[in-house]
């Protein structure tokens, strides 16, 4: 008997973890990795079980993941440490452009149309949030290595999302000549979404510290804080990514205390998690990847290079080893499609580009 369509996206949810916990325990594979596998097979466009990717309620929810996501890794950034150790800015900056502009190059080498090329190397910039983070706790990582990921995961993250907002503004003056509307969908996004978080991040711990809020229903409700303000974010055309990360940030430096048991946001982020990723696969068309492996694969690998060899030549400046550097490079290569997700591009200028991003 067919499963009735309400049910499809439940079964597909019970079967990635029900696979993710399989992987992990069998293979010793991180349980994410299997998510988005399942997602991917049972895709409309593959096997047909999931009905087509859209805006909607699943879409929220992915959203909301992501957003639990950079809350969390916006608060476990310590800013003061860019003070005590400078070279750790100079590293994420270098890495960075050093990224946006090999991948820049090599784009124009593939044929790539400018614009583009010019999006895609911003978006490579940025690393994926949710698989270092989720990685991190999953496997109970800490050390040199760790936070360095973490905090350098984060700037790429500001990084990518303020140099995607000022191309996209230079293409919408370029089409439109409407000054205004180019600095709108670059500078003004970026301001209003960071200020927007900011104001959670001092409001929210006043509020919970006023009713003596803590343990998992500190979780509960700053879970609840997120999904208002991706809400909000989102509906106003805001950039998610920075806000939620400003939250964090914020939340963080007005001392309000997420205690261990709650990281990942207990059991409503591993919930999410699977929502997450298992979204975000199901959005692929295997004849889009098939026909785009080639320039990706080669796309990867720049991005690759330029991540290491970036965070590699700062090892010693920065206070760690030549090794430790390297590694540090290698766990800043994951590039995330629910990043590209929420940073909407093909909205916030009218760009029709997640056609070309689909095989990154």
């Amino acid at each position: 008997m067919p499963i009735a369509t309400d049910l499809h996206w439940p079964v597909a949810l019970a079967f990635a973890w029900i696979a993710g916990e399989f992987a992990h325990r069998f293979l010793r594979l991180p349980r994410i990795s299997t998510y988005g596998i399942v997602g991917f097979v049972l895709a409309s466009a593959q096997t047909g079980f999931l009905p087509p990717v859209r805006e909607g309620s699943m879409s929220m929810l992915a959203n909301v993941a992501l957003g639990l996501v950079l809350f969390e890794l916006g608060y476990r950034i310590n800013l003061r440490w860019l003070s005590v150790n400078p070279w750790m800015g100079m590293t994420s900056a270098v890495e960075s452009s050093l990224t946006f502009v090999l991948v820049l190059a090599a784009a124009h080498a593939l044929g790539v149309a400018p614009i583009a090329a010019l999006l895609i190397a911003s978006l490579a910039m940025s690393t994926s949030p949710a698989a270092v983070l989720r990685v991190v706790n999953e496997e109970g990582a800490s050390g040199q290595v760790t936070e360095r990921t973490l905090h350098l995961t984060a700037f790429n993250c500001i990084l990518a999302v303020l140099t995607f907002k000022a191309i996209v503004g230079y293409s919408v003056l370029q089409r439109s000549g409407d000054l205004t509307q180019a600095i709108w969908h670059s500078l003004l996004v970026f301001v209003f979404s960071a200020s927007i978080g900011a104001a959670f991040g001092f409001v929210v711990p006043r509020v919970l510290s006023a009713l003596a809020t803590h343990g998992r229903h500190l979780t509960v409700a700053f879970a609840l804080a997120v999904l208002l303000l991706v809400t909000a974010v989102h509906s106003l055309d805001y950039s998610p990514v920075l806000a939620t990360l400003a939250f964090g940030l914020a939340a963080r430096h007005h001392r309000t205390v997420l205690v261990q048991p709650e990281r990942n946001f207990g059991a409503i982020g591993d919930f999410l998690a699977i929502v997450l990723f298992a979204f975000a696969a199901a959005a692929l068309d295997w004849h889009r990847v098939l026909a785009g492996a080639g320039v990706a694969f080669a796309l990867i690998a720049v991005r690759l290079a330029a991540k290491i060899a970036g965070v590699t030549a700062f090892a010693r400046l920065s206070g760690i080893t030549w090794r430790k550097g390297v590694l540090t490079g290698l766990a800043l290569t994951p590039i995330s499609a629910l990043v590209l997700l929420l940073l909407e591009p093909s909205q916030s200028g009218g760009l029709a580009l997640m056609d070309e991003l689909t095989v990154l």
